[in-house]
């Protein structure tokens, strides 16, 4: 839990880095060094999420995971108990 937290802060801060260098002076450095790592961080919290997440959790946690930039906070408020999950459909 504790690398799914740090995956999801990288991923979260690079990709606020990215844009506000997109918008701001574009430099290629932050670009060169900010995108990869931002990618790295999602792709851990893909894998992260679907290695330490029982497939019977809550539907719809690991889904979460793929959201781009914010998958990870919302598959952590999932497993937190964020949000009761929707009563079933009959």
């Amino acid at each position: 839990m504790r690398a799914l937290r740090i995956a999801a802060a990288v991923e979260l801060v690079t990709l606020a880095a990215l844009l506000v260098n997109l918008v701001t002076v574009h430099t290629d450095a932050v670009t060169a060094l900010g995108g990869p790592v931002h990618g790295t961080a999602y792709l851990a919290v893909i894998a992260l999420t679907w290695a330490t997440t029982p497939a019977h959790t809550t539907p719809g946690t690991r889904p979460r995971a793929v959201v781009p930039g914010v998958g990870g906070l919302l598959v952590l408020r999932r497993l937190r108990g964020g949000r009761p999950p929707a009563p079933p459909v009959s």
